[in-house]
């Protein structure tokens, strides 16, 4: 396995959280993992990535300059790191804020409208959790129970309650067609 990711958007689409449920649920099948969040001093608003490596060997570099997976959340981010994608990589678009189409012909591409999901299903703030269910998914690599004992690990124990809406959000992305 080896999975060079870059997980990009505005600051508080919930990126970095994406990244670490991404990271932790690779720690949790014994691989090796780096977690580097990127964001602007402005923060929530602002843009902000993070990119993460899952590797059945030592990780070398935290930092991804040419990733296998990218997650779009929105214009700017797809516009920064589309062309870093390598061939036959996977780009993961949140179509409900981007409404261009991916110009790379040479990849993977999945349009999931996670935005408007959320809010039509009543989970708002999760569009980040149904893009990475559909991640996951398509990735193959890790199971929904991997999945969920990495969420368990990752929501802090002040909001444990929020964790059944993210496998709600989780799921919704997953089962996305």
């Amino acid at each position: 396995m080896n999975i060079q990711s870059v997980i990009a958007g505005f600051g508080g689409q919930g990126i970095l959280f994406a990244g670490k449920l991404l990271v932790y649920t690779g720690l949790l099948k014994d691989k090796q993992v780096s977690w580097l969040p990127s964001y602007g001093p402005e923060m929530r608003g602002g843009t902000a990535n993070c990119g993460v490596v899952i590797s059945d060997t030592p990780v070398g570099s935290p930092i991804v300059v040419n990733p296998n997976l990218l997650v779009a959340m929105n214009l700017p981010s797809l516009d920064k790191f589309e062309q870093a994608v390598v061939p036959s990589g996977s780009i993961f678009i949140d179509n409900s804020l981007i409404s261009r189409k991916s110009t790379r012909e040479d990849c993977k591409v999945f349009y999931i409208p996670a935005t408007n999901m959320a809010i039509e299903n009543s989970l708002p703030g999760l569009a980040n959790m149904i893009i990475m269910g559909k991640m996951f998914k398509e990735l193959g690599e890790f199971t929904p129970d991997d999945v969920k004992a990495a969420l368990e690990k990752t929501v802090p124990p002040s909001k444990t309650a929020l964790i059944e809406k993210n496998l709600n959000a989780i799921s919704l992305g997953y089962n996305y067609i």
